[in-house]
Formats: structure tokens, sequence, C-alpha cells
């Protein structure tokens, strides 16, 4: 085959693979949106009430910071190793912390999946980023940013839609089986397309290694997964059998389930299969040659963003806005974060190779993209959560269904949008973008705060406001993307994106919690000069106090994106072409 020929034949595969990334990304942001709905079933079977809300807060805090605070670390891996290794591990990743919270059997075992399913559904959209900036040169990559943004943002249309579907056959289960299911098949599309690159020499510079894999470590994690379903879920043919029931009794008087004879089989198997990803020579999961790209990715530096991050996160996720915007912790974890980013700024400064290399960040639209993210977050937050609000309070007997449906509205016009933005970051400069669609989500918020009470009953003016909101924001993410990879290196560029990312989540919990109280602390004051208020009236005031936080919020990500997204060089046509082609 010749050089050209074999270049197509790379290039077709990438964009294969890309279809499949995209795939992943789109499922894991349906995850992210599933568990609204199957949260009162996975508190009830850890026997956590419905008025104990704050006591399943961990069920979404362990996935955000699983999600948020490894992020960057994955990202600066997938610069290290390529994109490609990185889905794959993602993908595992994800795979693995769906099939634990399938099978969780109290609170800690929940979390604990749903932790590593934020570590696999974080590290997916980083490595996806990347990847389209290896494919594509830079005036080409607007439309598969805009395409990739498009889908995360439709997880969050199918994901409700998803855990109905699924609810309505089986129970909350079945919806993390199902994504642990999809994973996997995904896994095996990605490692089938890496294989043929790694026969081509095209992969991420590694050739592939021939070989048989270590089966004796294969053997013990099969029996490590079989020992833990049986000691987490026993048959109740042999729970009860007098000679094979020994297995299910602990060894210990009141130990767990773990102590169980079956317990420790699954523990020794999987303690085997460790060692032999440690020792052997082709094992199934190379840990030492993953444990020189995390050094080499700076880990110290990761650890401390990480807890940087961490107590950001839980600060603002496990608030109750009744009370503060912070939870009662929340001024220690920030503490935390405070001193762990002045020890990350010295070990910045005196490493050699640190997380974030040194100037990364120093052009305008690089860290002027991270505002203008975690600005976008803060907006979005309040359409993603008030929207369904107001309709519940606005509306007397509106289901829960019936409110997802009035959002729905904004939701599918926000991948549109991401298209539309990432075909236009071609040709106009990508503040500008960003700008008229924050100002548009400025301009829907702004009306959304003149809704009454009967202002659902009309389906028109709804849904003008709300395609208007949800094609506003969906214009804005992709040229935002486009100027942090056009602005910063390519070895860089994982990330880049990851920390575009991060920024968003930071924004929407730091958004959720402020705008919250903010509406609060107007519904409080309302009810003070006038008592005669009822409970519907004070409700949709409290929406209208946030529709107007949101308008602020909006319009100042649309003048900052005008001012540090200038000149991005995220364009082939120059900007005076532009405007003379303009008239």
């Amino acid at each position: 085959m010749t050089t050209a020929g074999a270049r197509v034949e790379v290039d077709r595969r990438s964009r294969t693979l890309l279809v499949f990334c995209a795939a992943a990304v789109m499922f894991a942001a349906i995850d992210t949106y599933v568990v609204v709905l199957a949260l009162p079933d996975m508190m009830a079977s850890v026997d956590i009430s419905v008025d104990q809300l704050q006591r399943a807060a961990p069920i979404v805090s362990g996935f955000l910071l699983g999600y948020v605070a490894v992020l960057p670390l994955i990202g600066r891996v997938a610069d290290l190793r390529g994109p490609v290794p990185v889905l794959a591990a993602s993908l595992i990743a994800f795979a693995v912390g769906s099939a634990v919270t399938a099978v969780a059997y109290d609170l800690p075992s929940i979390v604990l999946g749903r932790f590593l399913q934020g570590v696999g559904g974080g590290g997916l959209v980083p490595a996806t980023m990347a990847l389209v900036a290896a494919t594509y040169p830079v005036e080409h990559r607007g439309l598969p940013l805009g395409l990739v943004s498009a889908v995360q943002e439709f997880g969050a249309v199918l994901g409700p839609l998803f855990g109905a579907a699924v609810l309505a056959f089986t129970s909350w289960r079945g919806i993390f089986a199902l994504n642990c299911a999809a994973a996997v098949a995904l896994w095996a599309v990605v490692r089938v397309l890496r294989r043929a690159d790694d026969q081509t020499g095209t992969d991420d510079g590694a050739p592939g290694r021939r070989g048989r894999r270590d089966v004796p470590g294969a053997l013990a994690l099969v029996v490590a997964v079989a020992a833990a379903l049986m000691a987490i879920s026993p048959p109740q043919r042999l729970y009860t059998d007098l000679t094979y029931g020994e297995l299910f009794v602990p060894v210990v008087p009141g130990g767990g389930r773990w102590v169980q004879p079956m317990g420790l089989i699954a523990v020794v198997a999987f303690l085997v299969f460790c060692a032999r990803c440690l020792l052997a020579r082709r094992p199934l999961v190379d840990v030492r040659s993953w444990g020189r790209s995390l050094a080499e990715a700076d880990l110290a530096g990761a650890a401390l963003l990480a807890v940087v991050l961490g107590g950001i996160v839980l600060a603002f996720a496990t608030a109750d806005p009744e009370v503060s915007v912070l939870s009662a912790q929340g001024p220690w974890f920030l503490l935390g974060s405070a001193l762990a980013l002045v020890a990350l700024v010295l070990h910045l400064r005196r490493t050699e190779d640190p997380l974030v290399p040194r100037g990364t960040l120093s052009a305008r639209p690089a860290w002027g993209s991270l505002v203008v993210s975690l600005l976008v977050g803060w907006a979005l937050i309040a359409a993603l959560v008030d929207i369904p609000l107001f309709a519940r309070t606005a509306e007397k007997g509106y289901t829960q269904l019936d409110a997802a449906l009035v959002l729905l509205r904004f939701l599918v016009a926000l991948p549109v949008g991401a298209v539309v933005g990432g075909v236009l970051v071609r040709h106009l400069p990508a503040g500008l973008i960003t700008a008229a669609g924050m100002l548009a989500a400025s301009g829907s918020f702004w009306w959304m705060s003149h809704w009454d009470q009967s202002t659902l009953d009309s389906a028109a003016t709804p849904t003008v406001a709300l395609v208007l909101g949800g094609l506003g924001f969906g214009l804005a993410l992709a040229p935002v993307n486009a100027a942090m990879l056009a602005s910063t290196r390519g070895d860089t560029h994982g990330l880049a994106s990851a920390l575009v990312v991060v920024a968003r989540m930071v924004g929407m919990l730091v958004g959720i919690s402020v705008l919250t109280t903010y509406g609060l602390a107007q519904l409080y004051a309302a009810r003070r000069d006038d008592p005669d208020l009822g409970v519907r009236a004070l409700g949709i005031l409290q929406e209208q106090a946030v529709f107007e936080g949101a308008t602020v919020v909006a319009l100042a990500a649309a003048a900052l994106a005008l001012v540090v997204l200038r000149g991005a060089p995220t364009r082939g046509v120059g900007s005076g072409q532009v405007l003379g082609a303009s008239g």
C-alpha cells in the first residue's frame, strides 16, 4: 500500500474510532443524569428514607469527585501515552464502576462504584478531545468538537428517558448492568481498532507486542469476580446447604461478608491477580507501564490538585441551600483546598516536569477558556435544575416526567447549537460565537424570570424561550474547546481539554449552591413582606430569582468571551477577510 493510501486508511480508522469514542462519551453523560430517576430506589435499597436525602449525598458527590478530581491527571496521561490507551482504560474503569454499583449492597459500595464510574466517565472526555486534536488540523476541528459536545449534551436528553425505560422493566440495578455491558462492548471495539493501528505502527508510537497474555492472571481475575459475586449475593441453594453453606459463615464472629470463606477466596484471588499484574512478563494490565506514565505525569502534583478540587466538590455538593451556600464542613473543606493550592503552586514551580507544563495556560485564550467555561457551567446548571422545578411548582399535578418533558425542549436544542457552533468556529472568531451564544442564553433566562403561573399553559411562549436558551448554550461549547486547543501545545491537549471540563463542572457545583441560596433569600424576603403569599407563589418567586441570577452570569460570560478569547487561532481565514466578506 502506498504512503498516501496508508494515510487515508489510518485517517478513516481514526474517524471510525472517534465515532465510537463519541458514543462512549454519550453513555457516560447518560449515566450522569440517569441517577436523578434512580436515586430514590437506590436510597431504599440501602435503608435510607426519602426524608434523609443528605445521607444519600455521597452517591452524587462520589461520582462528581471521581469525575473532577482525577481529570487533569487523566488528561496529562493521555498526552504522554496517547489518547487511545487512555480511552480503553477509562472504559474499563467505567465498566468496573458500573458493575460494582449494580451489585452494591450498602452505601459505601454504591459510593465506591459511583466514584469509579466518575473516574472512567471523566477520562473519556479529555481523551476524545485529544483524539480530535490529533486527527484534525486546527482549521477543521470545529465540527468534530461540536459533534463531541453535542453527543455529550444529548446524553442529558437520553439520561432520564433511558432511566425511565429501564425502570419500567427492571430495578435500578439493571441501569448500571446495561452501562457495564455497553462499556465492555465499546472497549472491545477500541481494542480492535487499536490492534489494527499496532500492526501499522500508527498507534501512540509503541509497536504492538506479540505473545500470549497472562493466563494465570486471567484465571485469578475470573475466580475473584465469581467469588465476590457469590459473597455479595449468595445463591439460595448454596447458602442453605448444610455443607456448602459454611462458605458463607464468617470465620470471625460478627465479621462481614469479606471474612467469610467465599469472601476470603475473592480477596486472595484478587491479590494474586494484582501480583501477576506487577510481576508477569505480559500481564493483563500493565501496571508497571502505567505506573511509569503516572510518575511521568507528575502524580504528586495531580494528588495536590485532586485535593484542591475535591475540597471544592465536597464543600458545595454536600451543602443544603436552605441553610447556606456551603455545607457545615464547607469552610474546612475550602481551607484544605486553599492549603493544597499553595502547596501545588510551590510544587509546580520547583518540579522539573510538572503536571501543568510551564506556559501551558499563559496565552490569554487558554486561561480565558477556563474562566468562560466556569461561567457557562454556573449558568447552565440553573437551566438543568430549575426549569423542571418551575414546571412542578407552577403546574399543579405535574409529575416528574411532565417536568422532564418541559426541560426536554431546552435539551434537544442544546446539541443542535453545539453542532452549529462547531461549524461556525471555522469561519468566525471563537469569542464572537461564544458571546453570541451566551447572549442568547442570557436573553432566555431574562424571559424565564418573567414567567408566571400561567406561562406553561401556552406551548409557544415557553418553547421559544427554552429553544433559544438551548441553542445559546450549545453554540458556546465548541468555540471554548477550540480556543483552548488552538492556544496550547499539541503535547498538552489532553490536559487542556480536561481543565476545560473541570472548570465547567466546578462552575455547575458553585452555581447551583449560590443561585439556589439567592433564590431562597428572595423567597424569605417576599414571605416577610407578605405573609399571605401561598406556597406556589413563593416557589415561583424563588425560581424567578434564580433565573435573574443566571441572566447576569450568562451576560458576564458573553462579555468576557469577547475579551479573553480574542485572537485564538481557531479558523483558517483571517478576521479581516471574514469582516470584508460580511460587508
